[in-house]
């Protein structure tokens, strides 16, 4: 696309929407791209679609930390009902983030497949809402979709979504992924065992890791926060992993969650790596501040796919991201952080990951102040990566600053559940000792399961029933096998 093409504004009038006596009407301002809205005596200006998205997010401390929030509630309003009448092709003719100066809305421009945009070309954001929420609108059409949505898209219309209509849209979409067992089948729900550990001792890191496994935990991944940068120590972890997982024949995969260019030199040295992973973001400068580029992420995949390690599929890559990041960063270009949350996953769409989390809490108050917040920018997060067709999950979470507790947890994790989580995460005890946050445990997964009825990973539920740990229900046995995990031989001094 030229500049001339990208620099195009939306079309010169946008539908005129009566909203009761009052009369509200959304037209173009003065300017290429100025919307302008009047709601009875008071009439609200936006002078572009990158203002005009964050006016219109749901209250936020970070938009407000920026200095791009909605000044009140009238004003998010007006936004809302403004944002609805934007023909989405706008979002094709006008980049938040310059196309010329940052290479994740190279991405997203490049790589949009117009094909798959063409159903919906010529609805407006509050068509698109209507649309994805129609009878007619089931998994097969979203994922035929999913392709064509830029991650502006998805987040401009999650936010004139209520709560309800993003678990509803985000139940509807399926997204299967596969290295050693199959994730995201309807009617499942995987969970990463986290088994971090203060010092990264081996014994204490396996009895979390039996631990976990003793609960049912474990299909999406078993997964670490080293607290180490040492090589050596991570190789050491990786082989642990890869010890217990290959004396219990247990199809899942592992992964020590350390910068993707230490996983490509962990891989070089001959470590047992599946997974290779890497926290990302929505602008190439925040990526930049990672550590990361879009060519690295390619070779650490590359890196990965050498090792042949996988069974059933080609993922091998684990995402991670969070609200918030970008404005820490001093990379947010004036964007607010929802959206640039939704850009994060177009990274991650590009290398057809195993699994992306957002940390949903992790960054803290500053970003997201309270549950109400946590709750709305976890299903946001849920619902903006189904929808683009990623393998999503939450970790579901919040640090002890923040004005929340683990009733919104609870709350969360339950909504999440409902509306078809890929997967969550399980902490000993709820309490990471590590990076010194609170997340869910071992057992609030057997929660929603008793609550839901999902079911595991396939394969990882046949290999929990041999094993004895859980009956022909899925459920844990009250006098369960773990013994035989207990009783394995395993060389846990290193």
């Amino acid at each position: 696309m030229d500049g001339a093409a990208r620099a195009r504004s939306a079309p010169d009038r946008i539908a005129r929407r009566p909203r009761g006596d009052d009369r509200a009407t959304t037209t173009l301002a003065e300017g290429p791209s100025m919307y302008r809205t009047a709601t009875g005596r008071q009439t609200f200006v936006f002078s572009s679609l990158r203002e005009l998205m964050a006016k219109a997010s749901p209250p936020r401390s970070g938009d407000m930390l920026a200095g791009i929030a909605a000044g009140s509630a009238e004003e998010n309003v007006a936004a809302k009902m403004a944002l609805a009448d934007v023909p989405l092709k706008a979002f094709l003719d006008e980049a938040l983030v310059p196309y010329e100066s940052d290479e994740v809305t190279r991405l997203i421009i490049d790589r949009h497949d117009r094909a798959a945009f063409a159903p919906v070309a010529h609805l407006t954001v509050g068509g698109l809402r209507d649309f994805l929420l129609s009878e007619r609108t089931d998994a097969a059409v979203l994922a035929r979709l999913a392709p064509g949505i830029t991650p502006e898209m998805a987040a401009a219309v999650s936010k004139i979504m209520r709560n309800q209509d993003l678990i509803l849209v985000a139940r509807k979409c399926r997204v299967v992924t596969r290295f050693r067992n199959t994730i995201g089948l309807p009617g499942t729900m995987a969970v990463r065992l986290q088994p971090n550990h203060p010092t990264d001792d081996r014994i204490g890191v396996a009895a979390s890791v039996i631990d976990g496994l003793g609960y049912g935990c474990g299909d999406a991944v078993i997964g670490i926060n080293p607290a180490s940068d040492s090589v050596a120590v991570m190789g050491d972890l990786a082989r642990l992993f890869d010890e217990i997982i290959a004396r219990f024949d247990i199809p899942t995969q592992s992964c020590v969650l350390t910068h993707v260019t230490t996983s490509i030199a962990l891989i070089e040295k001959g470590a047992p790596v599946d997974l290779v992973f890497q926290s990302i973001a929505g602008t190439e400068g925040a990526n930049r501040s990672f550590g990361v580029d879009l060519a690295v992420l390619k070779e650490g995949q590359d890196a990965a796919l050498s090792l042949k390690r996988a069974t059933l599929g080609d993922n091998v890559m684990y995402f991670e991201t969070g609200q918030g990041s970008a404005l820490s960063a001093g990379a947010h270009h004036g964007v607010d952080q929802q959206t640039l949350e939704a850009r994060a996953y177009a990274v991650a769409r590009e290398f057809s990951p195993l699994l992306v989390n957002t940390v949903v809490g992790f960054i803290g108050p500053e970003y997201l102040y309270d549950g109400k917040q946590i709750i709305r920018a976890g299903l946001e997060d849920h619902f903006c990566g189904k929808l683009m067709g990623l393998p999503i999950g939450c970790d579901v979470c919040y640090t002890n600053h923040a004005e929340a507790d683990q009733d919104d947890m609870d709350t969360l994790l339950t909504l999440l559940a409902t509306a078809g989580v890929t997967f969550v995460i399980g902490v000993p005890g709820a309490d990471d000792v590590m990076l010194n946050y609170q997340s869910t445990s071992f057992h609030d997964q057997l929660y929603v399961r008793e609550v839901t009825g999902l079911k595991r990973a396939p394969e990882f539920e046949d290999w929990l029933r041999r094993m004895g740990v859980t009956g022909p229900d899925g459920r844990l046995r009250p006098q369960h096998a773990a013994t035989a995990l207990l009783s394995a031989p395993m060389d846990l001094a290193g």
